[in-house]
Protein backbone atom coordinates (compact mmCIF):
# COMPACT_ATOMS: atom_id res chain seq x y z
CA UNK A 1 0.00 0.00 0.00
CA UNK A 2 1.37 3.41 -0.98
CA UNK A 3 1.38 6.14 1.67
CA UNK A 4 -0.53 9.30 0.93
CA UNK A 5 1.59 12.32 0.08
CA UNK A 6 0.88 15.91 0.89
CA UNK A 7 2.77 19.13 0.17
CA UNK A 8 4.27 21.37 2.80
CA UNK A 9 1.48 23.51 4.24
CA UNK A 10 1.51 27.06 5.51
CA UNK A 11 -1.23 28.06 7.94
CA UNK A 12 -1.99 31.74 8.42
CA UNK A 13 -4.45 32.48 11.23
CA UNK A 14 -5.31 36.08 12.11
CA UNK A 15 -7.74 37.21 14.81
CA UNK A 16 -8.48 40.87 15.46
CA UNK A 17 -10.62 42.22 18.31
CA UNK A 18 -11.93 45.79 17.98
CA UNK A 19 -13.14 48.12 20.73
CA UNK A 20 -14.90 51.50 20.80
CA UNK A 21 -12.13 53.01 22.91
CA UNK A 22 -8.79 51.85 24.37
CA UNK A 23 -9.26 49.00 26.85
CA UNK A 24 -6.91 47.04 29.10
CA UNK A 25 -6.35 43.37 28.37
CA UNK A 26 -6.26 40.46 30.77
CA UNK A 27 -4.33 37.25 30.24
CA UNK A 28 -4.81 35.58 26.86
CA UNK A 29 -4.21 31.86 26.22
CA UNK A 30 -3.33 31.08 22.61
CA UNK A 31 -3.55 27.52 21.30
CA UNK A 32 -2.68 27.76 17.61
CA UNK A 33 0.66 25.96 17.20
CA UNK A 34 0.29 22.65 15.30
CA UNK A 35 0.99 19.57 17.39
CA UNK A 36 4.26 17.86 16.39
CA UNK A 37 4.43 14.12 15.86
CA UNK A 38 5.77 11.47 13.49
CA UNK A 39 3.08 12.42 10.95
CA UNK A 40 3.22 16.21 11.41
CA UNK A 41 6.39 18.26 11.80
CA UNK A 42 6.43 22.01 12.43
CA UNK A 43 9.18 23.51 10.27
CA UNK A 44 8.64 27.12 11.31
CA UNK A 45 6.26 29.10 13.46
CA UNK A 46 5.72 32.74 14.24
CA UNK A 47 3.32 34.47 16.62
CA UNK A 48 2.79 38.22 16.18
CA UNK A 49 0.72 40.16 18.71
CA UNK A 50 -0.20 43.86 18.66
CA UNK A 51 -0.02 45.65 20.98
CA UNK A 52 3.11 43.73 22.03
CA UNK A 53 2.50 41.74 25.23
CA UNK A 54 4.38 42.59 28.40
CA UNK A 55 5.26 38.90 28.64
CA UNK A 56 4.78 35.83 26.47
CA UNK A 57 5.52 32.36 27.76
CA UNK A 58 4.89 28.90 26.39
CA UNK A 59 3.67 25.88 28.32
CA UNK A 60 2.47 22.34 27.60
CA UNK A 61 -1.00 21.80 29.03
CA UNK A 62 -2.25 18.60 30.68
CA UNK A 63 -2.66 16.96 27.24
CA UNK A 64 0.75 18.05 25.94
CA UNK A 65 -0.65 20.81 23.70
CA UNK A 66 1.48 23.93 23.15
CA UNK A 67 -0.13 27.01 24.72
CA UNK A 68 1.19 30.58 24.59
CA UNK A 69 0.18 32.79 27.52
CA UNK A 70 0.29 36.53 26.91
CA UNK A 71 -0.08 39.34 29.46
CA UNK A 72 -0.37 43.04 28.63
CA UNK A 73 0.45 46.37 30.26
CA UNK A 74 -0.97 48.84 27.74
CA UNK A 75 -4.39 49.81 26.49
CA UNK A 76 -5.48 49.74 22.85
CA UNK A 77 -8.53 49.90 20.59
CA UNK A 78 -7.53 46.72 18.76
CA UNK A 79 -5.86 43.46 19.68
CA UNK A 80 -4.36 41.52 16.79
CA UNK A 81 -3.02 37.97 17.08
CA UNK A 82 -1.43 36.43 13.99
CA UNK A 83 -0.06 32.89 13.91
CA UNK A 84 1.88 31.63 10.90
CA UNK A 85 3.20 28.08 10.73
CA UNK A 86 4.68 25.89 8.03
CA UNK A 87 4.31 22.16 8.55
CA UNK A 88 5.43 18.97 6.88
CA UNK A 89 2.38 16.73 6.87
CA UNK A 90 2.78 13.01 6.21
CA UNK A 91 -0.63 11.36 6.39
CA UNK A 92 -0.57 7.75 7.49
CA UNK A 93 -1.51 4.98 5.13
CA UNK A 94 -5.19 4.16 4.88
CA UNK A 95 -6.42 2.81 8.21
CA UNK A 96 -7.00 -0.95 8.10
CA UNK A 97 -7.37 -3.45 10.94
CA UNK A 98 -6.22 -6.97 9.99
CA UNK A 99 -8.61 -9.80 10.96
CA UNK A 100 -6.24 -11.06 13.67
CA UNK A 101 -6.12 -7.68 15.40
CA UNK A 102 -7.49 -7.84 18.99
CA UNK A 103 -9.81 -4.91 18.24
CA UNK A 104 -11.03 -6.22 14.87
CA UNK A 105 -14.43 -7.07 16.33
CA UNK A 106 -16.48 -5.10 18.80
CA UNK A 107 -16.66 -5.50 21.74
CA UNK A 108 -12.96 -5.64 22.54
CA UNK A 109 -10.91 -5.08 25.68
CA UNK A 110 -8.28 -2.46 26.38
CA UNK A 111 -4.99 -3.58 27.90
CA UNK A 112 -4.93 -3.51 31.72
CA UNK A 113 -1.91 -1.22 31.63
CA UNK A 114 -3.50 1.27 29.22
CA UNK A 115 -7.02 1.27 30.61
CA UNK A 116 -6.33 3.58 33.62
CA UNK A 117 -4.96 6.22 31.23
CA UNK A 118 -7.96 5.89 28.91
CA UNK A 119 -10.73 6.05 31.52
CA UNK A 120 -11.20 9.81 31.12
CA UNK A 121 -11.82 9.28 27.39
CA UNK A 122 -14.20 6.34 27.91
CA UNK A 123 -16.43 7.78 30.63
CA UNK A 124 -19.35 9.85 29.16
CA UNK A 125 -19.24 13.51 30.16
CA UNK A 126 -22.78 14.61 29.23
CA UNK A 127 -26.15 13.50 30.56
CA UNK A 128 -28.38 11.17 28.55
CA UNK A 129 -31.37 10.71 30.90
CA UNK A 130 -33.61 8.94 28.40
CA UNK A 131 -30.87 6.91 26.73
CA UNK A 132 -31.22 8.64 23.35
CA UNK A 133 -27.48 8.87 22.70
CA UNK A 134 -27.03 5.29 23.79
CA UNK A 135 -29.83 4.09 21.50
CA UNK A 136 -28.36 5.99 18.54
CA UNK A 137 -24.92 4.46 19.12
CA UNK A 138 -26.38 0.93 19.36
CA UNK A 139 -27.89 1.32 15.88
CA UNK A 140 -24.39 0.79 14.45
CA UNK A 141 -24.03 -2.70 15.93
CA UNK A 142 -24.97 -5.76 13.91
CA UNK A 143 -27.97 -7.58 15.31
CA UNK A 144 -26.33 -10.97 14.94
CA UNK A 145 -22.80 -11.69 16.08
CA UNK A 146 -19.93 -9.30 16.74
CA UNK A 147 -19.53 -6.18 14.59
CA UNK A 148 -16.23 -5.25 12.91
CA UNK A 149 -14.94 -2.26 14.86
CA UNK A 150 -13.90 -0.36 11.75
CA UNK A 151 -17.43 -0.74 10.37
CA UNK A 152 -18.85 0.96 13.48
CA UNK A 153 -16.37 3.83 13.29
CA UNK A 154 -16.66 4.32 9.53
CA UNK A 155 -20.47 4.03 9.44
CA UNK A 156 -20.81 6.51 12.31
CA UNK A 157 -18.42 8.98 10.67
CA UNK A 158 -20.15 8.86 7.29
CA UNK A 159 -23.61 8.57 8.84
CA UNK A 160 -23.30 11.90 10.63
CA UNK A 161 -22.05 13.56 7.47
CA UNK A 162 -24.91 12.21 5.34
CA UNK A 163 -27.86 12.58 7.73
CA UNK A 164 -27.01 15.71 9.72
CA UNK A 165 -27.04 19.28 8.37
CA UNK A 166 -23.90 21.34 8.85
CA UNK A 167 -24.57 24.90 10.00
CA UNK A 168 -22.48 27.64 11.51
CA UNK A 169 -23.54 28.96 14.88
CA UNK A 170 -22.60 32.36 16.26
CA UNK A 171 -23.01 31.28 19.87
CA UNK A 172 -19.84 30.48 21.78
CA UNK A 173 -19.05 26.98 22.93
CA UNK A 174 -20.43 23.63 21.85
CA UNK A 175 -24.05 22.56 22.04
CA UNK A 176 -25.13 19.58 24.13
CA UNK A 177 -24.90 16.28 22.21
CA UNK A 178 -28.63 15.74 22.73
CA UNK A 179 -29.34 19.04 20.94
CA UNK A 180 -27.20 17.86 18.03
CA UNK A 181 -29.10 14.56 17.92
CA UNK A 182 -32.54 16.12 18.19
CA UNK A 183 -31.95 18.89 15.62
CA UNK A 184 -29.77 16.70 13.39
CA UNK A 185 -27.57 19.76 12.85
CA UNK A 186 -24.54 21.57 14.20
CA UNK A 187 -21.01 22.79 13.61
CA UNK A 188 -17.90 20.64 13.29
CA UNK A 189 -17.31 21.04 17.05
CA UNK A 190 -20.88 19.88 17.73
CA UNK A 191 -20.48 16.87 15.43
CA UNK A 192 -17.18 15.89 17.04
CA UNK A 193 -18.55 16.08 20.58
CA UNK A 194 -21.68 14.16 19.57
CA UNK A 195 -19.68 11.33 18.02
CA UNK A 196 -17.32 11.23 21.00
CA UNK A 197 -20.18 10.87 23.46
CA UNK A 198 -21.82 8.18 21.31
CA UNK A 199 -18.58 6.17 21.17
CA UNK A 200 -18.02 6.53 24.90
CA UNK A 201 -21.39 4.93 25.48
CA UNK A 202 -20.07 1.91 23.62
CA UNK A 203 -17.01 1.87 25.87
CA UNK A 204 -14.69 3.11 23.10
CA UNK A 205 -12.05 5.69 24.06
CA UNK A 206 -12.51 8.92 22.10
CA UNK A 207 -11.22 12.46 22.43
CA UNK A 208 -11.71 15.88 20.85
CA UNK A 209 -9.28 17.32 18.28
CA UNK A 210 -9.00 20.96 17.23
CA UNK A 211 -7.01 22.05 14.20
CA UNK A 212 -7.23 23.05 10.57
CA UNK A 213 -8.71 21.61 7.38
CA UNK A 214 -6.69 21.78 4.17
CA UNK A 215 -8.87 22.26 1.09
CA UNK A 216 -7.05 21.52 -2.16
CA UNK A 217 -7.20 24.31 -4.69
CA UNK A 218 -8.06 21.96 -7.54
CA UNK A 219 -10.47 19.64 -5.72
CA UNK A 220 -12.61 20.67 -2.79
CA UNK A 221 -13.84 17.12 -2.03
CA UNK A 222 -17.15 18.70 -0.96
CA UNK A 223 -15.50 19.67 2.32
CA UNK A 224 -17.20 22.06 4.73
CA UNK A 225 -15.60 23.80 7.68
CA UNK A 226 -12.74 25.48 5.82
CA UNK A 227 -11.79 29.07 6.53
CA UNK A 228 -12.05 28.59 10.28
CA UNK A 229 -10.64 26.29 12.91
CA UNK A 230 -11.87 22.73 12.46
CA UNK A 231 -12.72 19.92 14.87
CA UNK A 232 -12.85 16.15 14.65
CA UNK A 233 -12.45 12.94 16.69
CA UNK A 234 -9.61 10.65 17.70
CA UNK A 235 -10.41 7.06 18.68
CA UNK A 236 -7.97 4.83 20.55
CA UNK A 237 -7.67 1.21 19.46
CA UNK A 238 -5.33 -1.20 21.31
CA UNK A 239 -2.84 -1.92 18.53
CA UNK A 240 -3.50 1.03 16.22
CA UNK A 241 -3.26 3.89 18.71
CA UNK A 242 -5.12 7.16 18.15
CA UNK A 243 -6.91 7.26 14.77
CA UNK A 244 -8.65 10.33 13.32
CA UNK A 245 -12.28 10.44 12.19
CA UNK A 246 -13.90 13.62 10.84
CA UNK A 247 -17.70 13.25 10.88
CA UNK A 248 -18.15 16.68 9.25
CA UNK A 249 -16.41 15.63 6.04
CA UNK A 250 -16.33 11.84 6.23
CA UNK A 251 -12.54 11.69 6.53
CA UNK A 252 -10.95 8.57 8.05
CA UNK A 253 -7.30 9.10 8.98
CA UNK A 254 -5.46 12.42 9.06
CA UNK A 255 -5.55 13.21 5.35
CA UNK A 256 -6.12 16.99 4.97
CA UNK A 257 -6.31 17.45 8.75
CA UNK A 258 -3.70 19.50 10.64
CA UNK A 259 -3.83 18.70 14.34
CA UNK A 260 -3.33 21.53 16.85
CA UNK A 261 -4.76 20.28 20.15
CA UNK A 262 -6.35 17.20 21.70
CA UNK A 263 -8.58 17.25 24.76
CA UNK A 264 -11.14 15.33 26.77
CA UNK A 265 -13.73 18.07 26.21
CA UNK A 266 -14.04 20.91 23.63
CA UNK A 267 -13.79 23.59 26.35
CA UNK A 268 -10.18 22.47 26.90
CA UNK A 269 -9.17 23.15 23.29
CA UNK A 270 -10.28 26.74 22.69
CA UNK A 271 -7.92 28.34 20.14
CA UNK A 272 -8.04 31.80 21.76
CA UNK A 273 -9.28 32.71 25.19
CA UNK A 274 -8.83 35.98 27.05
CA UNK A 275 -10.46 38.95 28.72
CA UNK A 276 -10.50 42.74 28.56
CA UNK A 277 -11.26 45.27 31.27
CA UNK A 278 -14.19 47.48 30.32
CA UNK A 279 -17.92 47.56 29.69
CA UNK A 280 -19.64 45.10 27.39
CA UNK A 281 -20.51 48.04 25.11
CA UNK A 282 -16.82 48.67 24.49
CA UNK A 283 -16.54 45.53 22.37
CA UNK A 284 -17.21 46.36 18.70
CA UNK A 285 -16.45 43.08 16.98
CA UNK A 286 -14.03 40.34 16.06
CA UNK A 287 -12.68 39.27 12.68
CA UNK A 288 -11.00 35.94 11.97
CA UNK A 289 -9.25 34.93 8.76
CA UNK A 290 -7.64 31.53 8.21
CA UNK A 291 -5.77 30.29 5.17
CA UNK A 292 -4.25 26.83 4.79
CA UNK A 293 -2.31 26.51 1.54
CA UNK A 294 0.41 24.33 0.11
CA UNK A 295 3.76 26.09 -0.02
CA UNK A 296 3.64 25.88 -3.83
CA UNK A 297 0.22 27.50 -3.97
CA UNK A 298 1.35 30.17 -1.53
CA UNK A 299 4.39 30.99 -3.64
CA UNK A 300 2.30 31.24 -6.79
CA UNK A 301 -0.30 33.55 -5.25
Amino acid sequence: MIALTMPLLTIHHKTEYRYAHPVAFGEHRIMLRPRDGHDLRVLSGRLEIAPPPMSLRWIHDVFGNSVAIATFDERAETLSIVSTATVEHNPAEEFVLPPDDPAYFYPFLYDDEEFPDLVQFIRPQYADPDGELNAWALEFLDEEGPTPTFKILSDMTHGIRKVFTYRKRHEHGTQHPLDTLQTRSGTCRDYALFMIEALRRLGIAARFVSGYLFIHGDRAHGYVGGGSTHAWVQVYLPSAGWIEFDPTNGIVGNRDLVRVAVARDPCQAIPLHGTYLGSAKAFVGMEVSINVVSVGEGAAA
